[in-house]
């Protein structure tokens, strides 16, 4: 039984092996395609995350979400969801990127600041999915406190967006839509889960080889 989880364990850190490896080939291939209009990525989210989108329309300062527990250079605060509407009416999140958390808790963090009117950006496209479910802190319309009574994924019908994708907001027509910390993409390595297959593979071997040597151990006692 021992060999037998040895060995499955070795599949298993492989196939998590091949499966990051294949993620990371899928966003480096992604991330060096050329940008496509949001119109055409709306048709098929799954086919171009990680991808840069353009989009023009404009922001909703009434509809933000404060997501916790990010960190950035050992220092905590919150990455800032902001509604956005096209100019075709498409509605989705974009992440406008980390800000620094306020002095306590109750402190309203400073945010960058949102231009009127019709812009134009261009972020990369994550699937709705890899949004985190819960509550979180979110920016009432009046602007004073913090609530915690919406949720970043789109199936939440309080927000009124339901899209597949939001965008990584990278830059924008102005230049206060360039975040200072903007989204950043995941650690592109392989990470350890081939060599931790290896490892086990070597763990099953050396068991195999204790039991040998236990076998070899007891026989001789026997026929005495």
């Amino acid at each position: 039984m021992l060999i037998v989880g040895c060995l499955w364990a070795s599949q298993w850190q492989y196939h998590r092996g091949i499966d990051r490896h294949q993620r990371n080939n899928l966003i480096q291939a992604q991330t060096t395609l050329a940008v496509v209009p949001v119109e055409t990525a709306a048709k098929s989210p799954s086919s171009h995350e990680w991808r840069e989108i353009n989009a023009s329309g404009s922001f909703d300062p009434t509809q933000q979400i404060l997501l916790r527990n990010r960190y950035f250079e050992g220092k905590y605060g919150f990455e800032i969801l902001t509604a956005f509407t096209t100019i075709s009416g498409e509605k989705f999140w974009v992440d406008r990127g980390w800000v620094q958390a306020g002095a306590t808790a109750l402190e309203q963090p400073k945010l960058p600041p949102l231009p009127e009117g019709q812009v134009s950006i261009n972020g990369r496209l994550r699937l709705d999915t890899s949004l985190p479910q819960g509550n979180f802190f979110a920016l009432p319309s009046t602007g004073t406190g913090l609530i915690s009574e919406a949720n970043a994924r789109s199936s939440n019908t309080k927000s009124g967006i339901d899209s597949e994708f939001y965008l990584d907001l990278l830059s924008g027509s102005v230049p206060e839509l360039t975040p200072e910390v903007p989204a950043q993409l995941p650690e592109l390595s392989d990470g350890p889960h081939f060599a931790y297959a290896l490892q086990w593979v070597l763990f099953a071997g050396l068991v195999m080889y204790g039991r040998i040597l236990i076998r070899r151990e007891v026989l001789p006692r026997k026929e005495l």
